[in-house]
């Protein structure tokens, strides 16, 4: 009877981020686990702000800064994903003209990558279609860091914490900043407030 083979206690499925961060300081290469872990999370983020064209570019800079700060990772950090999204929320940050571009295009058109998950907290009062455009028009209209904020916490549930952390602001600026950007959004929509059921969450 052939006896299964077990995996490495160290096989990078089995450890948490900073496990794998730690590791990747002696041997480089394991940096490619964290990679193929959070990219496609990261890329997704990425192209709903500024679409496809700029996306690749921007997730690979993102975890070539990452790689070469992993030395200064806070390894009582286990979850990496605010450290990467604060890394690409930087970045983008060199493309709010295209952010902003496209956002008023939606406002225009109506066509959307870009709302999705704001729009089903509203559907049960307005159409997906009448709440898009006025949506994407507000958001547009958001001070940079009320919509780094937005997007953070809407759309990629991260708590207030992990925001802050992403961004290097103490939580209750996190707060602060989504009650201002929940006010503009209720505003725009006559009221509803497509960020209810997320912020519901995050206490």
């Amino acid at each position: 009877m052939t006896t299964p083979r077990r995996r490495s206690p160290e096989s990078p499925e089995d450890l948490d981020d900073a496990s794998v961060i730690a590791w990747s300081r002696r041997e480089p290469e394991r940096f490619e686990s964290l990679f193929q872990r959070h990219a496609p999370t990261i890329m997704r983020y990425v192209v709903r702000r500024l679409g496809t064209e700029p996306a690749d570019d921007i997730v690979a800079e993102t975890f070539l800064v990452a790689f070469r700060r992993r030395e200064s990772y806070d390894l009582a950090r286990t979850d990496a994903r605010p450290w990467l999204y604060g890394i690409a929320t930087n970045l983008v940050r060199r493309h709010r003209r295209s952010e902003v571009r496209q956002l008023r295009a939606l406002a225009r058109t109506g066509v959307d990558p870009v709302t999705e998950s704001f729009t089903e907290a509203a559907d049960t009062r307005l159409s997906a279609d009448a709440a898009r455009r006025p949506l994407a028009a507000a958001i547009a209209r958001l001070p940079a860091a009320q919509r780094d904020v937005l997007l953070l916490v809407s759309w990629e549930g991260l708590t207030y914490d992990e925001a802050g952390r992403a961004l290097g602001v103490p939580p209750g600026t996190v707060r602060s900043r989504m009650n201002r950007v929940r006010n503009k959004l209720r505003a725009a929509l006559g009221g509803v407030d497509p960020t209810a059921m997320t912020e519901e969450s995050k206490g």
